[in-house]
């Protein structure tokens, strides 16, 4: 069944900055800083809000920062009453705002076995291609939030575009939209899919053949080595290459059984690291230190470092990386709603607890 048209406000254009009042960044790269704050609108209403704002970005960005945001404002004007994302709420000299909803990407909410999600995911991307437009980046999980509500959001419509199905390219977009969805709901829903969807799991498109073969690789060559971009929702080479080196070393101490690492932005909007170490209850956190700088000469900086009883997990052994990233990131409001059954509530209860970040407020001075 079709998603509901929502009645949403009028996009202001031309909006005064100093309406957003910044809360907590989210993200930064090389293209935006997406923020998280309030958006006052012309009757003094609070809205619960995103912006996004490439005011400042490199000169050797900039023409393309624009034309990503350009793509995203048109995208979002056209499916913002679709009820297939959050409203486009206003556009000003270098920024958008859009609205907020609770809820956490599909790398952290990991819906396994949840068939309720992917149906509602499937609906969106019907609702989102009969409104005109394709999303083209929906390979990655955090273009795809679970809302509190458990239905599925569509998020970042930079690389949105529109499309006709009478266009055979249209046909294409579309079909590639759905088939990263279907590479969602493998990892999740595996025994869930149907011989027609693992066949078009099977049968890539021309066009991402072309792609995978020649224009991926300079994509890859020319954001990875040129421009020292790496596309993981800010995230970057402390996780993904000084994150492993810690976990590695302190897996070395005798009393440690197991560590977990994950990371959350610093008052100063750089990453951070955070290790969750299960290990022996006399062994302490100045102990793990110690042998940290031992093992490491180089000594990669460890923001915080909590010893824990027992790690959260799932049915298959594999670390509830979901669950974590939350406490690390000071983000527990869903908690229970994600923790499953009573003994991982309780655990992550006790974890929380003794959290060692404190501030996920990166409050910024407004624009």
């Amino acid at each position: 069944m079709p998603r509901l048209k929502r009645s949403v406000p009028p996009v202001e254009h031309r909006a005064d900055p100093s309406r957003f009042t910044v809360d907590t960044v989210l993200k930064r790269d090389v293209f935006s800083t997406v923020e998280r704050g309030t958006w006052i609108d012309r009757d003094g209403v609070a809205h619960p809000a995103v912006r996004r704002r490439w005011d400042k970005v490199s000169p050797w960005f900039a023409p393309l920062a624009a034309r990503l945001a350009a793509f995203e404002v048109n995208a979002l004007e056209k499916v913002t009453a679709t009820g297939v994302t959050t409203p486009l709420l206003a556009v000003g000299r270098r920024f958008l705002v859009r609205g907020w909803i609770d809820g956490v990407p599909l790398q952290i909410a990991r819906p396994t076995g949840d068939l309720h999600y992917f149906h509602s995911a499937r609906d969106a991307l019907r609702t989102l291609h009969a409104a005109g437009y394709a999303h083209n980046d929906l390979a990655k999980q955090q273009n795809w939030l679970r809302g509190a509500d458990g239905e599925a959001w569509l998020m970042d419509f930079q690389l949105a575009l529109p499309i006709s199905r009478r266009w055979k390219l249209g046909r294409v977009l579309a079909y590639e939209d759905l088939r990263h969805l279907l590479k969602h709901k493998r990892t999740y829903c595996p025994e869930a899919l149907t011989p027609r969807e693992r066949k078009m799991l099977a049968t890539k498109s021309l066009i991402t053949r072309v792609w995978m073969n020649t224009g991926k690789k300079v994509y890859r060559f020319v954001t990875r080595r040129l421009m020292s971009y790496s596309d993981t929702e800010g995230r970057g080479p402390r996780v993904t290459q000084v994150a492993p080196r810690i976990a590695d070393a302190l897996s070395t101490h005798p009393a440690v059984h197991h560590v977990h690492m994950a990371d959350f932005q610093t008052l100063g909007g750089k990453v951070g690291l955070y290790a969750f170490v299960e290990a022996d209850a006399q062994v302490s956190v100045e102990a793990l230190r110690l042998h940290l700088a031992e093992a490491l000469p180089d000594r990669p900086h460890l923001d915080h470092l909590q010893i824990v009883p027992r790690l959260p997990r799932a049915a298959d052994g594999g670390v509830r990386d979901d669950l974590l990233l939350l406490v690390a990131r000071n983000q527990i409001e869903m908690l229970d709603a994600l923790a499953g059954d009573d003994d991982t509530r309780r655990l992550v209860a006790d974890i929380a607890r003794g959290r060692l970040n404190l501030t996920d407020r990166i409050t910024r001075p407004a624009a």
